[in-house]
């Protein structure tokens, strides 16, 4: 590979990952893009900066892309394949395996896609999770039914964010809902409804061992916010605080047990609150509960809070490390330790007009159409959540469009 320039394939439905292809470009490195019809038209991509993209059917099956893919290897030959987003981390895993493609494969890649098989495994390591059972045997879901009390939450392990995640109030909706669902319904899993506070810990690993760290909790919770509407917020969490030492150090565990050895990784949790009924008994981990773990950037720009309040961009970082991929030692660049937190919603208008929203701290306005957002920096926790309180109610008033929640489509 010395005597040629690193040949990269990045598989992405949205538009997320400029600074990475920005990254590449700047070490030399080629990137093409494989896409999907739909979400080429959405949004611009950075075509400077890509050797070449390549489009396929919404619909098309896993084994096509492999093909479209092999068919590419045979004048291109991949030194990497980067999944930007959560639903393309099974194709990358298996063009991996396919082609023998250095990276995380089919095994490990599991734990970061399907949401069973990271309940399984983190309960194997005595990580504090959610009571839970896969739609399988029957006979074991109806003894959760008889143990856990409901809501439960019925959830797709394979897709992204809260898409397709039904709240269920009693076992006869659970059933009904469970018939409906015919043959996917091996796909689901059913959990226990624990009410509480979302966090999420985004993280850079290298060579397994992970050098990078931000806490962040939400405002709504992200099934509320999907399902009901409304708007979305996350910040920074207090530097100096117990839930801060708490989840850094939940976050690193999990990842060290789940075998990511490098790029990047973002994980979701749950505190419960405390006058609701424990999940689990006798937690090391106080009211946290692991919820989801992702191997990529965190969506909804997240990334673009982590910049904020560190200086560090994550999408920069995952490059050069795929870039050396160990070869060279990972040097983390300086950081800051401000405050960031983001607001977004919806919009009513194609290009909201955010010119009023103009206090110091602004620092980032995000760009997307039909979504008012923006990303605040300060040197303080309170100064933040001052602004993201005051800006939700102004947002609700100003820019506000609440859509249907998108459901999966029923069973042909």
């Amino acid at each position: 590979m010395a005597d040629r320039p690193l040949n990269i394939l990045a598989l992405a439905c949205f538009n997320t990952g400029d600074r990475f292809i920005e990254r590449c470009k700047e070490r030399g490195a080629r990137v093409w893009l494989l896409t999907k019809e739909t979400y080429l038209q959405k949004k611009p991509w950075r075509r400077d900066l890509l050797e070449d993209i390549f489009a396929e059917r919404d619909d098309t099956p896993l084994q096509k892309t492999i093909d479209t893919v092999s068919y590419l290897a045979r004048s291109i030959r991949f030194d990497r394949i980067i999944p930007f987003d959560d639903v393309e981390v099974d194709a990358a895993a298996h063009l991996r395996e396919h082609l023998r493609v250095p990276g995380m494969g089919d095994t490990r890649a599991r734990v970061f896609r399907d949401k069973l098989a990271m309940r399984v495994r983190a309960e194997e390591e005595g990580f504090p999770v959610p009571a839970y059972v896969g739609v399988l045997h029957y006979d074991d879901i109806r003894a959760f039914t008889e143990r856990v009390p409901p809501p439960w939450m019925l959830k797709p392990r394979t897709e992204a964010s809260s898409t397709g995640i039904r709240k269920i109030e009693s076992s006869g909706e659970l059933w009904a809902a469970i018939h409906q669902l015919g043959d996917r319904a091996s796909h689901f899993l059913l959990e226990q409804y624990l009410p509480g506070d979302v966090h999420h810990v985004d993280s850079i690993v290298t060579e397994g061992k992970v050098v990078f760290t931000e806490v962040h909790r939400n405002g709504v919770p992200p099934f509320d916010v999907s399902h009901a509407g409304g708007v979305f917020s996350t910040y920074t969490v207090e530097r100096t605080s117990a839930d801060w030492q708490q989840l850094a150090a939940l976050n690193e565990q999990i990842l060290t047990r789940f075998g990511l050895l490098r790029g990047t990784a973002h994980l979701e949790f749950i505190k419960r609150r405390s006058s609701e009924p424990s999940a689990s008994s006798g937690s090391a981990y106080g009211d946290f509960y692991f919820l989801e773990a992702g191997a990529r950037v965190g969506g909804a720009h997240v990334a673009d809070v982590v910049e904020a309040a560190t200086g560090v961009n994550l999408w920069s970082e995952w490059a050069d490390i795929e870039i050396d991929k160990g070869t060279v030692p990972y040097v983390l660049p300086p950081r800051r330790e401000q405050y960031a937190g983001l607001i977004q919603c919806l919009a009513r208008t194609e290009h909201p007009d955010l010119s009023r929203y103009d206090d110091g701290e602004v620092v980032y306005r995000v760009p997307d159409p039909y979504h008012a957002g923006l990303v605040v920096r300060s040197p303080g926790h309170a100064r933040v959540r001052e602004l993201l309180d005051a800006y939700a109610r102004r947002f609700a008033d100003d820019f506000l469009a609440v859509l249907p929640h998108y459901e999966l489509p029923p069973q042909r």
